[in-house]
């Protein structure tokens, strides 16, 4: 089975579909399924890349669709064990720490824009991108997502 189709991912789409939906009053995916395993699959075929991470102090990756993966490079088994800070070159991690500090207060934030690093250390400038709290069932945050539908190789 897909690592994507596993219970604890499906888990994690239903709550970064549920949770965006919560802080924005709006769907992330169009005409979304109420289906959990078609939520899941329609999230990881999804063109426009997603991630989530959890609460750890250094928060791991414990999410990414197809899209996050061929952007960042990675296959599912590594992107789940990556502090989710090494997405951003050091000289960015200041600005994205800032930005998912922002987030956490708010619930969420969007319009930021930045440079990210893949595994090959390939650059690329994201643009207009979402970032908000993830929610268990309970309404207890346990990480944060970020979705963006516009990047740029440099």
């Amino acid at each position: 089975m897909e690592p994507w189709l596993q219970p604890p991912a499906v888990q994690q789409a239903r709550r970064i579909c549920a949770s965006f939906q919560r802080w924005t009053g709006r769907s992330l995916l169009p005409d979304a399924p109420e289906d959990e395993l078609d939520l899941a699959q329609q999230l990881f075929h999804w063109p426009q890349p997603v991630l989530s991470h959890g609460c750890e102090a250094d928060p791991i990756l414990n999410y990414g669709n197809h899209a996050a993966l061929t952007l960042w490079e990675l296959p599912w088994t590594e992107l789940v064990q990556l502090p989710s800070r090494l997405t951003a070159e050091p000289i960015a991690q200041e600005e994205r720490a800032r930005l998912l500090a922002e987030a956490a207060r708010q619930g969420y934030a969007n319009n930021y824009s930045g440079v990210r690093i893949s595994r090959s250390g390939r650059r690329f400038r994201i643009e207009n991108a979402w970032i908000w709290t993830v929610l268990d069932e309970r309404g207890t945050p346990v990480g944060q997502a970020a979705t963006f539908d516009q990047w740029q190789f440099l």
